[in-house]
């Protein structure tokens, strides 16, 4: 589908950022700020590149995360341990407004590239580390991939049945703190506006999955036990989560309050008489007498197909969904008709790519292709050479 319209600038539009970049986190702030305009020069290792164009090769032959994150840059291949490409790299920052990057803790400072020096050298320079753990502290060195970052700030422990704890689906460590990195660069980029100075911020994967865990942190601290793991239920919610039909599908609902309480019992139910019922009383109540409600509500939904629960649970404005496969999703109605899907150009071939969220309607990102390694090293070095002739 084109889209032809004519539409507003983008924000972000005569801002470059320099991405020292790797994996999830890094790569997942600088596309955003890339959909939005600002250009994106993206530093790789001669031939192999960021590690994570190696991760799968289901997308016509190249990895699922590295399509992903990566739309919207240009790359440029630098060997920092030569001279001359850190040259270059040193020329890139003069001009950049942002550098970004998430290597091994230490490594930009082994190149000669201590943050507050850079700040210094480059007064408007907004410079974002992602780390693992931070910069210091007892787990600075720490290798931090997802999986070890979700166990160490518990999502994997109140994630899962009660028998076996889970990791979540996504890698929602790396992802939690390339949002926090990508709103906080935001955040820089606007005080610069009022200070013309620029900052140094540190971001890490720890510290930005703990700030999600708010409510489980909050429930074990003064709750005195932390959330039971309920699989996909909720550990503080009830009812909340699948409940079987009689055609042995299950249906995901969910009650937030009284006002949808008694709605649920007397339009879903067809039993308005557990709105008075001591043990349903309230939702403490009903978390703590879990399983008897369980029992009747399947009870019943058990002369009910699904449909017919769904079209209940719809007149009785009481929050559902069915549960989708991840390929029912490519071809979700509502991304659909809100005309979400883009196409993307890689290496090898278009892709199709979701519109980011939250951009208004009269402004379309930015759906530039995916490069390949150095892809754009030589028009960089020139547009570098040209500024250097003026």
């Amino acid at each position: 589908m084109e889209h032809t319209a004519p539409h507003r600038p983008l924000p972000l539009v005569g801002i470059t950022v320099v991405s020292l970049e790797q994996a999830v986190a890094a790569p997942l702030a600088t596309r955003h700020l890339a959909d939005l305009g600002a250009r994106v020069i993206k530093v790789e290792r001669p031939g192999a590149g960021d590690f994570a164009r190696a991760y799968d090769t289901t997308v016509h032959g190249q990895s699922s995360h590295f399509i992903w994150l990566n739309r919207n840059k240009e790359s440029v291949a630098l060997d920092l341990k030569d001279d001359a490409d850190l040259a270059v790299l040193r020329r890139l920052l003069a001009e950049a407004d942002v550098l970004v990057q998430n290597l091994a803790p230490g490594a930009l400072e082994r190149l000669g590239l201590v943050p507050d020096e850079l700040r210094e050298q480059h007064p408007g320079l907004i410079v974002a580390g992602i780390s693992g753990y931070g910069v210091d502290g007892p787990y600075r060195d720490k290798k931090a991939y997802d999986l070890l970052v979700q166990c160490e700030a518990g999502v994997v422990s109140i994630t899962g049945t009660p028998e076996v704890p889970s990791k979540a689906g996504l890698p929602v460590a790396d992802i939690a703190a390339g949002m926090y990195a990508y709103s906080t660069i935001l955040a820089a980029l606007f005080e610069r506006t009022r200070t013309g100075t620029g900052q140094v911020l540190e971001i890490s994967m720890l510290e930005a999955l703990c700030e999600w865990m708010g409510y489980p942190l909050h429930f074990a601290a003064y709750g005195g036990e932390p959330p039971r793991r309920t699989g996909a239920s909720h550990a503080a919610i009830a009812p909340y989560g699948p409940f079987r039909t009689g055609d042995g599908e299950r249906v995901f609902l969910g009650v937030q309050n009284h006002r949808e309480w008694e709605s649920f019992c007397g339009l879903v139910l067809g039993r308005p008489e557990l709105v008075a019922d001591a043990r349903f009383a309230d939702n403490s109540s009903r978390v703590a007498a879990r399983d008897e409600l369980t029992a009747v509500v399947e009870e019943a939904f058990a002369a009910l197909s699904a449909d017919e629960v769904v079209e209940r649970l719809e007149r009785a404005r009481v929050a559902n969904a069915r549960l989708r496969s991840v390929p029912d999703v490519v071809d979700h109605p509502q991304l659909a008709a809100r005309d979400r899907w883009r196409e993307v150009g890689t290496p090898r071939g278009a892709v199709r790519a979701l519109r980011p969220p939250g951009l208004a309607a009269d402004r379309e990102p930015r759906m530039d292709p995916v490069p390949s390694v150095g892809e754009h090293t030589e028009s960089v070095k020139a547009w570098l050479a040209e500024l250097d002739r003026r």
